[in-house]
């Protein structure tokens, strides 16, 4: 009787390829909190710097950014990995 082979949901390339999913979407997360900062008619600067600890609320706001940013891209790289075909991958 032949054994069966269970096929794997988690693989190590996956986690390799959500990780640097993430990795993406957190330097994008950061990009975005940069420009935003940095555009004079959005006036995000202006509110960092009245606040009472403006190092606080900038490291917040671009913390923020970077993790929102992280697990959508992640989240989208798990989905897109999960409904493409073995055809397009080379993954058994």
């Amino acid at each position: 009787m032949r054994s069966k082979k269970r096929s794997l949901l988690i693989t190590a390339s996956l986690l390799v390829e959500l990780a640097s999913h993430a990795a993406m979407g957190v330097a994008i997360g950061l990009a975005f909190a940069l420009l935003v900062t940095h555009i004079p008619t959005l006036d995000i600067a202006t509110l960092i710097i009245s606040s009472p600890n403006p190092t606080s609320a900038l490291l917040m706001f671009a913390g923020t950014c970077a993790v929102t940013f992280g697990i959508g891209a992640t989240l989208t790289g798990l989905a897109i990995m999960l409904t493409e075909g073995d055809a397009t991958t080379g993954r058994k």
